[in-house]
């Protein structure tokens, strides 16, 4: 059903069913990302570039640090393709840990890589994003092109506007990334943002930072529930146990 996509409802109002019925598909993406997701437990989602190879030293930092942190007992997500993605979710299977794929349907086909235990496709970026935040205890902010800059700006806005808090976001590649650095301090200069609106941001090339940051700041963000649910079986639910190495 063409007239129920992303590209027809952003180009203006509709008729009033298919508003309706585009609000129930929208819905059901939510529900659908809710079964999948909702027994990870503590999780790390690293976003980057599709288009770096296994040769390029951005995707080598990527396996090993989402290797060190599957260890410490963090699910990793990625958006399920190539790249930096694989890289993450290749650190994570090979370590032993949950390795995660929530991707995005576009008009090109992106192919999952072969590094996954669990992967939901969404349709509609809005809900995706939502999808990631609600699940992530932090962000790996990886270098990458606009979509990596659109999650990590709405996720910085929502820590300056307080919607959420104790999220951890570590930015790697201080060489790529040194134009956004100058360019959030400037902002800071003119003062149209607070030095304390960054307090959760760190950009590093040190793995070993970047890990102290996130265990540091997402302490208190994920907190263990006394009665946690169980699986529902007549839901298609399961638990996603960690393999062993």
């Amino acid at each position: 059903m063409k007239w129920t996509n992303e590209f027809d409802f952003l180009k203006g109002p509709r008729a009033r069913w298919k508003e309706l019925i585009f609000s129930m598909e929208v819905l059901f993406q939510y529900i659908k990302g809710f079964r999948n997701l909702h027994f990870i437990g503590p999780c790390i989602t690293i976003f980057g570039s599709a288009r770096f190879d296994s040769a390029h030293s951005y995707y080598q930092t990527t396996e090993k640090l989402a290797g060190e942190l599957s260890q410490l007992g963090f699910a990793i997500m990625t958006g399920g393709g190539p790249g930096i993605m694989e890289a993450a979710n290749k650190g994570a299977m090979q370590a032993g840990g949950v390795s995660l794929g929530c991707n995005i349907e576009l008009p090109f086909e992106q192919h999952a890589n072969p590094y996954l235990d669990k992967f939901v496709t969404i349709r509609y970026f809005s809900v995706r994003k939502e999808l990631l935040r609600k699940y992530s205890s932090g962000f790996v902010v990886m270098p990458g092109g606009l979509g990596t800059l659109d999650e990590f700006f709405e996720v910085i806005t929502l820590i300056q506007t307080g919607k959420i808090n104790h999220f951890p976001v570590v930015v790697m590649g201080l060489e790529y990334h040194e134009k956004l650095m100058a360019y959030f301090e400037s902002l800071i200069k003119e003062e149209t943002v607070s030095p304390g609106d960054f307090d959760y941001i760190l950009f590093t090339d040190d793995i070993q930072m970047a890990i102290n940051h996130i265990q540091t700041k997402s302490e208190k963000r994920v907190k263990p529930r006394e009665n946690p649910n169980r699986p529902l079986w007549i839901l298609g639910e399961k638990k996603i146990f960690k393999k062993k190495v």
